[in-house]
This record gives C-alpha cells, sequence and structure tokens, in this order.
C-alpha cells in the first residue's frame, strides 16, 4: 500500500510521518519512526547552539543566517546529523562519515541514545564549528565529476539533498548504469522523466536491473 502524498510542514510532522517521500511514508515501515527518540535528542543538542531549525526537501534542516549548517534524518540503519560542509571540519574525534562519493557533505551515525549521550559534547562542538565555517564564509572546492552527471540530475541534487544521498550510496557500476540511462535521451523532457521513473529504485539503493521487494 502506497503512503499518500501530502507535504512535510514541521519536524513534528516528520517524526509521525517521516518525510513522505517513498511509498512507506506515515506507515509502520518508515525509517524515521524507527529512529524518532535518537532524532529527538539529537534535534535537542543541534537547537542548543542557536541554529534555526526549518524543513527543507521534507526532513529537518538547520541554519544559520539563511544558510544550511546542518540536517538531522534518518537512513535504515541509523539516526544521523549531516554536515552541509562536512569535508571541512577537523573531526578531531572522528566521529564523520562520508556517505557515498559526496565530496562535501558529511554524517555522524548512531543508533541508540546511549551512543548520543555518550559523546553529545563533541556533536555540539561539531555543529558549533560549522556554525564558525559559515560565519567566515568557507566554501568547498569541488574537484571535477568522474562520471558526466546529466544537467537535470544535477539539479534533482540541488533541489533535494536526499536525491544526492541516495544516489551516490549506490555502487559505482549502479551509478553508471543509471548516467548512461538518462543520457541516452535526447530531450530534458526524456532525462527527466526518466530520473523520476527511478526515483524509487535510487532512493531504496537499487539499480537499474535489480529487483525492488
Amino acid at each position: 500500500m502506497k503512503a499518500q502524498n501530502k507535504n512535510v510542514e514541521s519536524v513534528e510532522q516528520y517524526l509521525v510521518d517521516g518525510c513522505m517521500r517513498c511509498k512507506y511514508g506515515g506507515t509502520p515501515q518508515c525509517k524515521v519512526l524507527k529512529w524518532v527518540d535518537e532524532i529527538q535528542l539529537l534535534r535537542e543538542i543541534v537547537l542548543e547552539t542557536g541554529l534555526i531549525e526549518e524543513i527543507k526537501w521534507s526532513v529537518p534542516v538547520y541554519t544559520y543566517n539563511g544558510k544550511n549548517v546542518v540536517t538531522v534524518n534518518a537512513l535504515k540503519e541509523s539516526a544521523n546529523i549531516g554536515f552541509f560542509k562536512g569535508v571541512l571540519l577537523a573531526d578531531e574525534y572522528k566521529l564523520l562519515q562520508q556517505q557515498g562519493n559526496l565530496q562535501s557533505d558529511r554524517l555522524m551515525k548512531f543508533q541508540t541514545i546511549n551512543e548520543i549521550n555518550a559523546c553529545r559534547e563533541q556533536i555540539k562542538a561539531y555543529v558549533l564549528e560549522a556554525i564558525e565555517l559559515e560565519k567566515e564564509g568557507k566554501k568547498v572546492v569541488f574537484k571535477k565529476e568522474l562520471e558526466p552527471i546529466p544537467a537535470e540530475l544535477h539539479d534533482f541534487f540541488e533541489a533535494d539533498t536526499n536525491w544526492k544521498i541516495a544516489f551516490y550510496a549506490l555502487t559505482p557500476g549502479r551509478q553508471r548504469g543509471y548516467i548512461l540511462y538518462f543520457s541516452q535521451a535526447k530531450q530534458p523532457q526524456t532525462r527527466i522523466a526518466r530520473i523520476l521513473k527511478c526515483k524509487e529504485r535510487i532512493f531504496n539503493g537499487k539499480g537499474l536491473q535489480d529487483t525492488i521487494d
């Protein structure tokens, strides 16, 4: 049974329905609902730093002067804080993980309340460091993409961080398969249609030839 399509307008709604970006949104199978307590605690820690809480791309995003600093969200196996410029952080306590092939973003992953409480002050220190990066106007210098990503797919990445995270979490072979499939279409409208058609597969970590449970 597919979830109803509706916009997520608050963090409170996110914690009840999830991001509503896949068929499990608003159902007991939603990955967000598995990590509600952990997400709540991470949210509390982030808000202590003075960042502004917003909903962007159907997930909680925390901003400084309108600039995205961190997001609090869930994957199937963890609750996370995502740092938009994580590659620039010192990572003194070695808590950051790269997500797929993303050049800038870094994640902290947690599976229990105890894990979060054990490094609460360190988490806050990372968020404060990320805020300082924004205050100083630090920028990430991106390396040239190894694969020729279609412009339309780049547009989806820019509009929704979850698209970028999901795509680069795929194996390189699956990424290449999608890039080839999207790029073969001659018209932009066709490329966009193909990307949207493959959204469920990508968000579920599947390649073009994989079956979806």
